[in-house]
């Protein structure tokens, strides 16, 4: 049964390209003003389920219902949404006012309305100055604002964003996703962004989809998605991830070559070849060596990132694998690291995770 704030409802959704199923049975809820991402590596069908919703692929099987009506076979122009390109798809011969405004005039609105609109978004998208310029006199991230602006401007129901962030640098995108964020939320535009960065869908949606292989492997909140992941795929892929060959040992333990560690075990039984999985900001540095889950470890190698540093550890007990660890940098300058310094590393059975091989 659809929740009364249902606005899109994705069901049974198939498309293949001759022999090739690009996307299998999809099946989605979107929520009227939920920001949600189709997060997943190159290939795994996230801009093939965008385009199907917007129309412009077919659908092999399933359908597209959107606020309770079914477009399905509706072409693109019948369907409500506006959609932003990661090439921006900028006209070069408009201005920045007549790219925006091209929809108010297809829609034949009146001049003053159109005037008042586009300032409306330029002020929204801080490019008012920018009026009168051309895309080739602009940056790449301020493009994107206009593509952002135009796609805006009919104030279509749904907002399409196809990896609007990935031709611009780090700086820009960190700026624009907040931007982008920010605004979704001001307006209550349902959206749908496709990403392969992580970091991207976490900082942005509500929800996330994992896609791998054209199917959606796990859904949930950023914080789900990372806590709970619910395979060593997506464990690996949100994120980094330590992961240890391990053997269930009993009913609260594992044993990682020669080293006991408790954990909850979860479904496995005695015997059952696991991966043991830590998260590197999950495991902690101990003085003494009475606790459970205590590793001795040498650090081999350390880099620095800014606000923490990722340290490898040698942990020849537990695994042939070096050992990731990451210390927030203020930690890092009071604990003194130092290559082959051997350290006593914690983590808590709660911050353990069991997978299959």
């Amino acid at each position: 049964m659809l929740n009364n704030n249902t606005y899109l409802e994705v069901k049974d959704l198939s498309k293949s390209f001759g022999s090739f199923e690009a996307i299998k049975n999809i099946d989605i809820n979107i929520q009227e003003g939920e920001f949600v991402c189709f997060l997943g590596p190159s290939g795994c069908g996230k801009t093939t389920l965008l385009r199907c919703i917007a129309g412009l692929e077919t659908q092999s099987t399933g359908s597209v219902i959107q606020k309770n009506i079914n477009i399905s076979n509706e072409p693109p122009s019948n369907r409500d949404f506006g959609i932003v390109f990661q090439s921006y798809a900028l006209f070069p011969n408009l201005s920045v006012f007549s790219n925006i405004s091209y929809g108010l005039i297809n829609n034949k609105w009146k001049k003053a309305d159109i005037k008042k609109r586009v300032d409306e978004l330029l002020s929204l998208v801080n490019l008012t100055e920018h009026a009168t310029k051309y895309p080739s006199q602009l940056s790449g991230g301020e493009q994107q604002r206009v593509a952002l602006a135009r796609a805006l401007a009919t104030s279509p129901g749904l907002l399409l964003l196809d990896e609007p962030l990935s031709a611009l640098d780090a700086k820009v995108r960190v700026f624009l996703r907040k931007q982008i964020r920010d605004l979704q939320r001001k307006l209550g535009v349902t959206t749908i962004m496709v990403t392969h960065d992580q970091e991207e869908a976490q900082t942005m949606a509500d929800r996330i989809f994992v896609m791998k292989d054209g199917e959606i492997i796990q859904s949930g909140t950023p914080s789900d998605i990372y806590t709970k992941a619910n395979s060593p795929f997506i464990a690996s892929f949100i994120g980094s991830m330590n992961f240890i060959p391990a053997v269930i040992d009993s009913s609260n333990k594992v044993k990682c070559n020669k080293i006991e560690i408790t954990c909850d075990i979860g479904k496995f039984k005695a015997n059952d070849s696991v991966q043991l999985a830590i998260r590197p900001e999950d495991i902690q540095f101990k003085q003494n060596n009475q606790d459970d889950n205590m590793i001795p470890g040498t650090i081999k190698e350390i880099e620095f990132l800014g606000s923490f540093q990722r340290v490898y550890f040698e942990t020849i007990n537990i695994t042939d694998e070096l050992i990731i660890v990451d210390v927030p940098s203020a930690t890092a300058r009071k604990i003194e690291l130092d290559i082959n310094k051997e350290m006593n590393l914690y983590f808590s059975k709660e911050d353990a995770r069991i997978y299959s091989t």
